[in-house]
């Protein structure tokens, strides 16, 4: 599942991405790098270390970006290559390690069973199981659909770490996003701070940052791998209005649109190639937008061709490893204007 961790025999820990999948590999995008393999990569990293057990970790200083994962790519084509595979769906050779490299998978909902079972949790360990029974009662969203995420999940939080949750289920999820923001607004919890990393919002809990994602509940999981092929165009940049944000809180994130308007003269679309969808591959641009609102957004437009029927549609992906320039913005009222 998206979100899901596992760590190599290499000693890599990748974050698995979205739900489709070839039978023996799982698309990823790498976290934590160990620290006897620095060197290997030529990318910026954080100062921060992290251990799990005896193996000391490094995490580079930006996730997503193209120009790191070309760096990736090219390290694990020279020594690492079952790390790589080329999507025949896409085109191209993408992250993707196979299954018998995994030593250990790590799942929120693992990561909370374990954490309520330790017997000598830490300070941090016991706030995050607070922090869940108390959004939980407020909620009313069950505790059984909740998970634990990030580093706290993988044992090897430090003292600057956030709170990482999850919560499966779309309508989980608006439940418990309506009750936090009713909560901030009776000061009840602290307002939003943001992640220096890399801007995301945070809300805190006892003066601890924290952030709950969503995740597909199994029956939410509507597409498989190989359903369809697609085929870049060309990037685009235009405003458009949000017609449904039923997804918007998944990654990826799948935003329905309307009234395409180019931003660019050179990227007009004939009607046959207008996008329908806006598809974020970046976490930080899940859910930041609601339906009707007006977003603007900067990607590249995909030919999405459906291999059972044939039928052709077409969305704008961010997050196509091409541009640093990608982004989707909530454009507010007075822009509007």
């Amino acid at each position: 599942m998206d979100g899901d961790a596992f760590l190599t025999h290499d000693g890599f820990i990748f974050y698995t991405f979205g739900y489709e999948h070839p039978a023996d590999r799982v698309f990823a995008f790498l976290k934590y790098i160990p620290l006897k393999k620095q060197k290997l990569f030529k990318i910026d990293y954080l100062t921060t270390r992290w251990r799990l057990g005896s193996l000391e970790l490094i995490r580079p200083k930006s996730l997503y970006s193209p120009n790191n994962f070309h760096k990736y790519s090219e390290v694990f084509r020279r020594s690492f290559p079952h790390y790589l595979y080329y999507c025949p769906y896409r085109g191209k050779e993408v992250i993707c390690p196979t299954r018998k490299s995994m030593k250990r998978v790590y799942t929120p909902r693992r990561g909370f069973q374990a954490l309520l079972h330790k017997k000598d949790k830490n300070g941090m360990q016991s706030l995050t199981l607070e922090l869940i029974d108390f959004l939980s009662d407020a909620s009313g969203v069950s505790i059984d659909d909740f998970g634990v995420h990030g580093s706290i999940a993988l044992g090897m939080e430090t003292s600057g770490s956030d709170i990482d949750l999850v919560v499966y289920g779309a309508y989980n999820f608006r439940k418990l996003e309506a009750t936090v923001n009713k909560l901030v607004a009776e000061r009840a919890l602290d307002g939003t701070s943001f992640n220096e990393l890399n801007r995301t919002p945070h809300k805190q809990f006892k003066g601890k940052p924290f952030i709950c994602n969503a995740v597909r509940k199994a029956d939410e999981i509507n597409t498989a791998y190989g359903d369809s092929k697609y085929s870049p165009l060309s990037p685009v940049k235009f405003r458009c209005r949000v017609t449904d944000d039923a997804e918007t809180m998944f990654r990826p994130a799948i935003y329905r649109i309307r009234n395409y308007q180019s931003m660019n003269s050179q990227s007009n679309l004939t009607h046959n190639h207008t996008p329908n969808t806006v598809t974020s591959m970046i976490g930080l641009y899940r859910n930041i937008a609601r339906k009707d609102d007006e977003i603007e957004v900067s990607g590249v437009l995909e030919q999405i061709e459906e291999l059972g029927t044939g039928k052709t549609s077409f969305q704008v992906v961010v997050g196509s490893g091409t541009s640093e320039d990608e982004y989707i913005r909530r454009v507010s009222r007075e822009e509007v204007r």
